[in-house]
């Protein structure tokens, strides 16, 4: 069955503007301004909507009462099916630093639900974010199970347990042997993403220079630049990998976000939510990997301390708090949350509205909340708009 999405303001790709957009078989066959309804075809009517890429959460450690590293199968599938609620056709489930018996764990539980199928967000692999991390820049990560040497090959066991699902893994440059290691890491499959690191600018360049394609949520757990020792941040910024950028305007003032687009351009910032199990929840008591959190005004932070623990974003909230913060259109932040991400992870065939890219879409109001999700053309999530079939 095809779907067929009609009177849709399109946000990307050459044909932007009102437009009709058709799904065959997942995939996007065309987008032209009046396409007819063939006999059984599903038609949305998307009048008054944007129709934009589905959202890409990169960093994510969980949302709707449950953490990535206490899920099991069916947990997960809770956790796509609320991303879906907010626009995100696509994540990566991030595995905080634990032990190695809870880590494997958590990995053949992502194995195993990427593979059997499920309602919600489709998972497009899996984060490490460690073990390999600044104790000095740690953030909530467990300190006694960070690791002062990277180690290859549990890397490796990691990934052969995960069947290739490990896309990405976040480390700091001045772990002994990470500069070495990485693209070894490149050829496991696995993009590298700096982080949690104090390292200092030559290092920081060392890594970068040895395939390092990202930064971890940049500004946050990391040195800072300073006018005669640049450190990680000033790679990281005169560099051409990409920024992970949370915009919930507490990891980031506005003008810090301002800054880091200004400096990178937007076609090398991602947004990410970071979001904890908390995420669509209100203030109270939670959990992130082996921590206690506790959330006060939207801020989660490791219980009794002023450490923040990953977030309570949404995408889509991020989308509106992009548009504020820049004062930019929709269709010029949009990016951030679909092309870019897409493009880290190397799903070329995401994050656009054009033929042969993937039917994963959201249908946003002209408030920027979501009206409807679609992943490979199906109905994921749907509000309050009218569905003909």
């Amino acid at each position: 069955m095809s779907v067929l999405i009609q009177n849709g303001t399109v946000l990307t790709g050459s044909t932007r503007g009102r437009m009709d957009v058709r799904i065959d078989q997942g995939i996007i066959s065309q987008v032209s301004p009046s396409l007819r309804a063939g006999e059984g075809d599903c038609v949305i009517d998307a009048a008054g909507l944007y129709v934009a890429p589905g959202f890409v959460d990169i960093h994510t450690h969980g949302g709707a009462n449950v953490d990535v590293n206490h899920a099991a199968e069916a947990d997960l599938e809770t956790i796509a099916v609320f991303f879906a609620s907010h626009g995100v056709t696509g994540w990566q489930c991030s595995i905080l630093t634990d032990t190695r018996e809870q880590t494997l764990h958590c990995i053949r539980q992502a194995r195993s639900y990427a593979a059997a199928g499920h309602p919600g967000a489709r998972l497009l692999g899996i984060h490490l974010e460690g073990p390999f991390l600044s104790r000095d820049y740690r953030g909530s990560m467990p300190e006694h199970l960070l690791h002062t040497e990277f180690d290859l090959e549990l890397v490796r066991s990691y990934q052969e347990a995960a069947g290739g699902l490990i896309r990405y893994i976040t480390v700091s440059p001045e772990i002994a042997g990470v500069p070495e290691a990485i693209p070894a890491l490149r050829e496991l499959g696995i993009r590298v993403s700096i982080g949690h690191s104090g390292a200092d600018y030559d290092t920081a360049w060392a890594a970068i220079r040895a395939g390092a394609e990202s930064a971890t949520h940049t500004m946050n757990a990391m040195l800072l630049l300073h006018q005669h020792r640049p450190a990680i941040t000033g790679a990281v910024l005169e560099s051409d990998v990409y920024c992970e950028t949370i915009c919930d305007g507490i990891h980031l003032h506005p003008g810090t976000v301002r800054l880091i687009l200004k400096t990178k351009g937007l076609d090398r910032v991602v947004a990410i939510t970071d979001s904890i199990m908390a995420a669509g929840l209100p203030d109270g008591r939670y959990q992130l990997g082996v921590n206690d959190v506790t959330v006060e005004g939207g801020d989660a932070k490791i219980t009794g301390t002023d450490i923040r623990a990953g977030s309570t974003l949404t995408m889509d909230r991020a989308l509106r708090n992009l548009v504020k913060f820049t004062g930019e259109a929709p269709e010029t932040v949009l990016p951030l949350l679909t092309q870019n991400p897409a493009r880290l992870l190397g799903f070329d065939k995401m994050g656009e509205v054009a033929a042969g890219m993937a039917g994963d879409l959201v249908l946003l109001r002209e408030d920027l909340t979501v009206a409807q999700t679609l992943v490979g053309g199906a109905s994921q999530f749907k509000g309050p708009h009218e569905l003909r079939s």
